[in-house]
């Protein structure tokens, strides 16, 4: 990879860490289900006037839109805005890594490996390690954020299932899947069902004075997620992935609950007990097996024994 490449590379996970970090700040001003709202209609406006919508059926673009902006996000903004510390929320949500796979067994028929089997098992130790020792201790966390994180994770393997379809779709029409213009146009689903949730769970003039009251640490935070975690982020890494292939660069997304750590611990001075960082170290070891590509290894060792 060339340099350039890495350092947009790079950029983008620092992007997507920090990301966690940023949605604690943006949540001290903007009730969560807002904060969203507002981060999709930004995404969207003024951009689907410049970008046209993907070659795809409405459906795959609702469903995206559902599942990405209302389910994913709806999760994990709201986990962080009861209590579930940001840090820890960039290592759980990572579980959709094996989550996807076992959707894609089930619904798209695909194999399952055994090294994702014994990932997931490790990761499945490392969470029950960091939700059994952060009901109390040092960082502490809700129960049910904690299971809002994961449901975000669900969701966002369920997201990949939809833009799966949809690019076999694309691919059966002869062109590769747009997904500039999927996630452009699929931002126009999420805010109206936000809304909808935000007038359920806060008081209107909650709402209203948020609006009236933004202040420059929230509007840098919705900034930050529309125009630099969604549009320069999705749009850098699916060029990266075009340009050097998935194998390449999936794996550097590992990097990503690390550099969420270590911002939330910079600028939230959150701190993990010792069996906290132990789950997060065996969390990681999950995601590192389940993504290793042991071909080469066998091989060496074939080879060695042909000699």
């Amino acid at each position: 990879m060339g340099r350039r490449d890495f350092i947009l590379a790079l950029l983008v996970i620092i992007i997507w860490g920090a990301n966690f970090t940023v949605v604690k700040l943006g949540l001290e001003g903007i009730p969560s289900m807002l904060l969203i709202s507002l981060r999709y209609t930004i995404t969207a406006i003024p951009a689907v006037f410049f970008i046209k919508r993907p070659k795809l059926e409405w459906k795959y673009i609702i469903l995206y839109g559902l599942t990405v902006g209302v389910g994913q996000f709806a999760c994990l903004f709201y986990a962080i805005e009861i209590g579930m510390p940001p840090g820890l929320s960039s290592i759980v949500v990572q579980v959709q890594a094996f989550i996807s796979p076992f959707l894609a067994w089930l619904i798209l028929k695909e194999r399952l490996y055994t090294k994702q089997l014994i990932g997931f098992l490790a990761a499945s130790v490392g969470l029950a390690i960091i939700g059994l020792t952060s009901i109390s201790g040092i960082t502490r966390m809700p129960l049910g954020g904690f299971i809002l994180t994961i449901g975000a994770a669900i969701f966002w393997a369920a997201s990949n299932i939809v833009v799966r379809f949809a690019a076999e779709r694309s691919f059966e029409k002869g062109q590769p899947l747009d997904m500039l213009g999927l996630i452009v146009w699929g931002a126009l689903v999420p805010p109206i069902p936000l809304l909808l949730f935000a007038l359920i769970l806060y008081d209107p003039n909650t709402l209203v004075n948020a609006m009236i009251n933004l202040g420059g640490i929230s509007i840098f935070a919705i900034l930050y997620l529309a125009l630099g975690c969604t549009l320069f982020g999705y749009v850098i890494w699916s060029q990266l992935i075009a340009k050097y292939s998935v194998g390449k660069i999936a794996p550097l997304s590992l990097l990503i609950p690390i550099t969420g750590l270590l911002t939330a611990r910079l600028v939230l001075s959150e701190q993990l007990t010792t069996m906290q960082w132990l789950g997060v170290v065996i969390v990681l070891a999950g995601l590192i097996i389940a993504d290793l590509d042991f071909e080469p290894i066998v091989d060496f060792f074939k080879a060695k024994k042909q000699i």
